[in-house]
């Protein structure tokens, strides 16, 4: 379990916690960026939002470019320009 970083909290009134500093630079986050909580029996899992929020839509759309034929690099390109040439033409 490399890269794990143990630390504490304490739940406030309000069920407010601090998040640590060194937690927050590893996720990433800012005042007033979100977080996902996912709940898993004793265990809570927590996520910058954003990043949650981009693994969900990646799964999402997992094999979608092969079922309409982007599966190659040059197809992708391709379709890339042609995107590209509507824009500018508009």
């Amino acid at each position: 379990m490399e890269n794990m970083i143990v630390d504490n909290a304490k739940v406030m009134s309000k069920g407010q916690i601090t998040l640590p500093k060194e937690i927050r630079d590893k996720l990433g986050l800012s005042a007033g960026d979100r977080v996902t909580l996912i709940c898993e029996g004793d265990q809570v899992v927590m996520m910058n939002a954003a990043v949650y929020a981009m693994k969900m839509l990646q799964k999402g759309m997992e094999g979608q470019s092969n079922m309409v034929g982007l599966d190659t690099e040059e197809a992708i390109d391709e379709l890339v320009a042609e995107v590209r040439d509507e824009v500018e033409g508009l």
